[in-house]
């Protein structure tokens, strides 16, 4: 579960900021919305991040896949760093490191992990963790060295080192472009992998149309489980399917059906799976006579696309208790499904998943759905700098506000200082 998620100095935001999934002190009128790890403190079960256009809200997000896939990446891939884009637009960042640093509980133990990074080589690389109630050093690398590491809580690393380096005693780490932690793991390090492993299920979504997305959903409706699941969500949502299968047809035969053209675009290979709905099927007296079985790509609105593409993950995150990151989330979704989806992470049911989401949804901005805490700002200004900050921070703030009218107003900022289009069609004699 995630804690805090930092960054700096990573495309739009110059400055660190922090994405903090930690409850805060204060009285809300949701009861539901937090994780209670102990007496001390509380998680977030979802945040939302509002903004304008070009504010920087997807590289939030953006800066989290990083953080992801050089993780995933780092040790197979020697180009895995070539994602990483500095703010160019200071003299005082444009040849400096991002910096990235994930705080999390993992088995019951806060974890601080970290690593400043170009597109070249790593920088610094730090773990740390609370195993009782102080914070104690893993390991601490600079550059291509370990400077600091534990022998007793970080034991695996410290074995590697050992058999790894000369007889000099040298602490030098394996490649100066690749994350210390990801070659422990790589080498099956228990702690480094459950580490790597927990950071690698933070699962990140495009709220707008993707292929992936679409073809993952279809392959898992070939379990029987997950279909059924599948299935009842979309019935929820009210988009009138009965059921759904899915259907290996080889693509001779699928080009042999002009109606199917379509379906070309899910997947190119021997086989492709083509997902089949079933509908009510209606006589001329509107007297129900059986089903009609249609090609669901083709025949479906790009909403009831959508939902089938991210039913799967959101099965996923509620049942495993992991985070799921969806950029775009309002994208093709009807609000009042929007807010359905929130309340389900929100709801007392779910014990221990996170969902993290960029919007412009302002029917969310309620204090019946979202805590300050869980509603976010991202502002640009004019130096073309991002920055991230919570409502919560505002002094004066009841919890019985109408957040959503006060941002509307511009009170929370992060809104577009708009002009009049109308400029543009203006005429001689309009002026």
């Amino acid at each position: 579960m995630i804690k805090e998620f930092s960054f700096g100095n990573y495309r739009s935001f110059k400055e660190i900021q922090s994405l903090n999934m930690t409850a805060s002190k204060i009285n809300e009128l949701t009861e539901n919305n937090i994780i209670v790890l102990n007496e001390k403190q509380s998680l977030l079960k979802s945040k939302a991040i509002y903004g304008a256009n070009a504010s920087g809200k997807s590289n939030v997000v953006k800066a989290l896949v990083s953080f992801i896939k050089i993780i995933k990446n780092s040790v197979k891939d020697e180009k895995a760093l070539e994602m990483i884009e500095n703010f160019k637009l200071s003299v005082d960042t444009e040849h400096e490191p991002s910096f990235f640093q994930l705080v999390f509980q993992l088995n019951k133990t806060q974890f601080r992990y970290g690593f400043e990074v170009t597109d070249k080589l790593i920088h610094s690389e730090w773990l740390f963790g609370t195993p009782n109630e102080r914070e104690v050093c893993y390991f601490v690398r600079e550059n291509n060295t370990i400077k600091d590491i534990s022998k007793l809580h970080f034991e695996e690393g410290y074995k590697l080192l050992s058999i790894y380096n000369d007889s000099e005693g040298e602490n030098e780490v394996f490649r100066n472009n690749s994350l210390f932690l990801s070659a422990v793991a790589a080498m099956n390090g228990k702690l480094s992998k459950q580490i790597s492993n927990a950071i690698s299920s933070i699962t990140v979504l495009s709220g707008l149309q993707d292929k992936q997305l679409y073809n993952i959903s279809g392959t898992n409706l070939k379990n029987e489980e997950t279909r059924n699941k599948i299935i009842d969500f979309l019935k929820i949502a009210d988009v009138g399917i009965n059921s759904l299968e899915i259907v290996e047809i080889s693509n001779e035969e699928l080009i042999k059906d002009s109606s199917a053209q379509l379906m070309k675009k899910i997947e190119q290979g021997n086989k492709i799976g083509l997902v089949i709905s079933s509908h009510d099927k209606f006589n001329s007296e509107k007297e129900k006579i059986g089903e009609a079985n249609l090609q669901f790509l083709s025949s479906q609105s790009e909403g009831t696309l959508k939902m089938f593409e991210i039913s799967s993950f959101l099965i996923q995150a509620i049942e495993r208790g992991e985070t799921l990151v969806i950029d775009e989330f309002d994208a093709r979704l009807h609000p009042l499904i929007s807010k359905k989806i929130v309340e389900l992470f929100n709801s007392q049911g779910n014990s221990s998943a996170q969902l993290i989401f960029v919007t412009h949804d302002t029917n969310l901005l309620s204090a019946d759905l979202l805590r300050r805490d869980q509603i976010d700002f991202v502002e640009k200004d004019k130096y073309g700098e991002s920055h991230l900050y919570s409502l919560v921070q505002f002094k004066g703030i009841r919890n019985s506000a109408s957040f959503e009218k006060d941002y509307i107003k511009g009170k929370y900022g992060a809104v577009p200082f708009l002009g009049d289009f109308n400029q543009l069609f203006k005429t001689e004699r309009d002026a």
